[in-house]
């Protein structure tokens, strides 16, 4: 449980820094010139690039077993390029430290949810990583209140990234003390004789370990519906700043408001996983796919206000689903020896689909809110009938 606290605290101060960033990227990148589409696309790109990285990091930690190493190199790329953007002067040289915060997360998230799926096999993998996606959005709630308070007491948005070089510090600092602590969290790792249905499910994978079973494509496919609709915090902040529906100091507010639901929704679905399996999963994609239209939906006014916030929180509720039970649902699936490549598989797979309904909601937004609204929400529904099908092949 230390070492999970440990790690708990990392993801607290990474995601205080990365998200506090995260959450202006959008208007900021508006004030140096770019475009709504420019702006889909650099978020998407992120995203792509990230995921794309992960079967790469994902396979070196399972071959090497080197997973601090990979941890630290990442959280470091992820961390200290947010700082840097208090340097840039134009929107491609914001656009390219962006991009690369997003690709050092990438190369960090296979070996640290390898790791902590080693804890989960202890304390239970829905609790595991919903306690860590919990402090995920404890930190990403702060990050945007922080830059708030920045713009609100009239600082610039240069400022605003260069005071989260403390956080991101301060992150860095915790995984070189946890490395020294916990070498070989690997070691966590137990086969229990509750964990036989789990057993089960990992004998399909084939004896050389390169292929994996049936229903981890099955869940996969439906994890990439999820992503292809859901839109990420820029292209909405984007929004809340054209179409005037907040204040410009309100617009961090907002996703604080979304990183706070999220962090609540993390510990309910995630203990939620442990009592009655992955269903949960299917109940908050239902969910969040009315986000959208509370979102998108609204003329600027105190409806619009009332319905922004209300589907931010439905937003985030999703991210919650997003960050806990799908991880945890990957390590009932596939054994500890595959699980980085599995993971990293996984995770390609959901950025790609990220990244191609980034580009296409930014292009509809420029051309039809309401053809985006329905892509959204149509995306996410077409998810359902693959997640429940894993649900129950799980549940069996």
């Amino acid at each position: 449980m230390t070492f999970v606290a440990l790690i708990g605290v990392v993801s607290l101060f990474a995601d205080m820094t990365y998200e506090g960033a995260r959450s202006i990227n959008g208007p900021f990148l508006a004030v140096l010139g770019a475009s709504s589409l420019a702006v889909g696309f650099i978020a998407g790109a992120g995203e792509l690039l990230g995921y794309l990285t992960r079967p790469v990091s994902g396979a070196g930690a399972d071959r090497t077993g080197r997973y601090w190493t990979i941890i630290l190199a990442g959280y470091s790329i992820n961390l200290l390029a947010v700082p840097a953007l208090a340097l840039a002067g134009n929107w491609p040289a914001a656009a390219a430290l962006m991009i690369a915060e997003r690709l050092g997360k990438g190369i960090r998230n296979p070996p640290r949810d390898v790791i902590l799926s080693a804890a989960g096999s202890v304390a239970g993998q829905g609790w595991v990583f919903g306690f860590h996606e919990a402090m995920d959005q404890i930190g990403a709630t702060l990050g945007p209140l922080i830059v708030a308070l920045i713009l609100f007491l009239r600082g610039t948005y240069h400022q605003a990234y260069a005071l989260l070089l403390l956080p991101a510090a301060i992150a860095i600092g915790v995984v070189i003390a946890a490395r020294f602590v916990y070498p070989h969290p690997e070691r966590f790792e137990v086969t229990q004789a509750a964990g036989e249905a789990d057993r089960s499910l990992q004998t399909e994978t084939n004896a050389s370990g390169r292929r994996f079973p049936s229903l981890y494509w099955i869940y996969v496919t439906g994890v990439m519906f999820v992503a292809a609709g859901f839109a990420d915090y820029p292209l909405i902040a984007y929004h809340f700043h054209q179409a005037k529906v907040v204040s410009p100091d309100l617009v961090p507010v907002l996703y604080a408001v979304a990183m706070a639901t999220d962090a609540a929704a993390a510990l309910a679905f995630g203990a939620l996983f442990d009592r009655i399996g992955s269903k949960v999963m299917v109940i908050g994609v239902a969910l969040s796919l009315f986000f959208a239209p509370l979102v998108f939906g609204f003329a600027p006014g105190e409806a619009a206000f009332v319905a922004a916030f209300v589907g931010m929180a439905l937003w985030g509720i999703g991210m919650g689903a997003h960050e806990s039970v799908m991880s945890a649902i990957v390590a009932r699936i596939i054994p500890f020896r595959n699980r980085g490549r599995a993971y990293g598989v996984f995770n390609a797979a959901y950025g790609g689909a990220w990244f191609a309904g980034s580009a296409v909601l930014g292009y509809l937004y420029g051309v039809s809110v309401e053809g985006l609204i329905i892509f959204s929400m149509a995306a996410q529904a077409a998810s359902l009938p693959f997640l429940v099908v894993a649900a129950r092949r799980i549940q069996r």
